[in-house]
């Protein structure tokens, strides 16, 4: 029995010096934790400040290709997407008049011949007047311009009707058919109209209805926005890294084209339009209206003394840095130079390969 109760007390008193020998352990290795402060080390590396324009990938010119004629879309010959050639037929248009209109272009017709027969004869008239003086020239330019007017304007309803009853017709001299062709070669971009579609011609008083959009996608832009913070910092010719959001990878090259006098509201902050040239390689296909960002290179340095900006406090206009000096740390002054806001440029106060210790955390209780 007193065996038993020994073997006992020596296993609590073993486990007792357990937990005091893992107690004093755990102590140490903390407190050995606690005293190993992080540090970076000044590095050579390539520094470049840029500034961000959020935007898409359009065309330098796009064209919107519309009738000169009414009518209702009779055929179409193209689709979206196809690469046409300028002159190549992209849709006829069937003229599509009814009994009445057709009844009224005759009639028209008609009454500008009886106009015009009557301002001859009136034209006539006053010419033998004017050839024995007895009418002024005042009389005289009125009918000849009576005469010319009604000329214009039976021309006018004969091209009406011609255009009614044959889909054709000639103004000064060019034929205008109900075939609407390309007036540039580029690719077309989107199909605005199907057969059936009644259309609106362009006239001086109305827009008239869009049929295709036309493109070179041969020259092609980013179009963005800056923030007003980095705008100043801009100048024409400057280089850019495009990258496209449906083309991960390789960024497209450009160069800073145009950028806005005036700037414009978008979502409360102030941006301005920027416009960037992209220098397209010819493997790569870009489409329009893909969603960009531009870097616009601003400054480059290459292979220069850096450290994290975060190491670094800024204090009245002047930088400093914490180095350890024995078992103390020290704030030293240092000299600093471009920033990508996340490396910072070393001019002076630092050597190649010093380390620089890192900004305590606090910790939040």
């Amino acid at each position: 029995m007193k065996l038993k109760k020994r073997r006992i007390i020596w296993i609590v008193i073993a486990v007792l010096i357990i937990v005091v020998v893992v107690i004093v352990v755990l102590k140490k290795a903390g407190s050995d934790k606690n005293d190993k402060v992080a540090t970076v080390k000044v590095e050579k590396r390539n520094i470049v400040e840029k500034a961000l324009a959020i935007g898409t990938i359009d065309p330098e010119t796009e064209i919107q290709v519309k009738s000169k004629i009414s009518g209702v879309v009779n055929k179409l010959f193209i689709d979206a997407g196809s690469l046409v050639n300028k002159g190549e037929s992209l849709l006829e248009i069937r003229p599509d008049p009814t009994p009445l209109e057709l009844a009224q272009a005759k009639r028209n017709v008609e009454m500008e011949m009886i106009i015009l027969e009557n301002a001859k004869h009136e034209f006539d008239r006053s010419s033998q007047l004017k050839e024995k003086k007895l009418t002024s020239d005042q009389e005289y330019e009125s009918s000849h311009k009576q005469y010319e007017q009604a000329k214009l304007r039976l021309s006018m309803a004969k091209e009406k009707l011609a255009l009614f009853v044959n889909g054709k017709i000639s103004i000064a001299g060019t034929d205008i058919e109900t075939v609407i062709k390309a007036p540039a070669s580029g690719f077309i971009l989107e199909r605005m109209i199907d057969v059936g579609d009644p259309i609106v011609p362009l006239t001086s008083y109305q827009a008239g209805t869009v049929l295709f959009t036309l493109a070179d996608m041969k020259k092609l832009l980013f179009k963005g926005t800056v923030d007003e913070i980095d705008v100043g910092k801009l100048k024409e010719g400057m280089e850019a890294d495009i990258q496209v959001g449906a083309l991960p990878g390789k960024p497209v090259k450009g160069i800073l084209e145009k950028i806005s006098l005036k700037a414009r509201k978008d979502n409360n902050t102030t941006v301005f339009p920027v416009e960037i040239e992209i220098q397209l390689e010819e493997d790569r296909v870009l489409r329009a209206g893909y969603s960009a960002n531009a870097n616009i290179i601003i400054q480059k340095k290459d292979s220069v003394l850096a450290i994290p900006e975060r190491v670094v406090t800024f204090r009245n206009d002047s930088a400093f840095v914490n180095i350890q000096d024995g078992e103390a740390k020290k704030e030293i002054f240092i000299e600093t130079g471009l920033s990508d806001a996340i490396y910072i440029e070393i001019k002076s106060g630092l050597k190649k390969d010093q380390e620089v210790l890192e900004k305590e955390v606090k910790e939040i209780i």
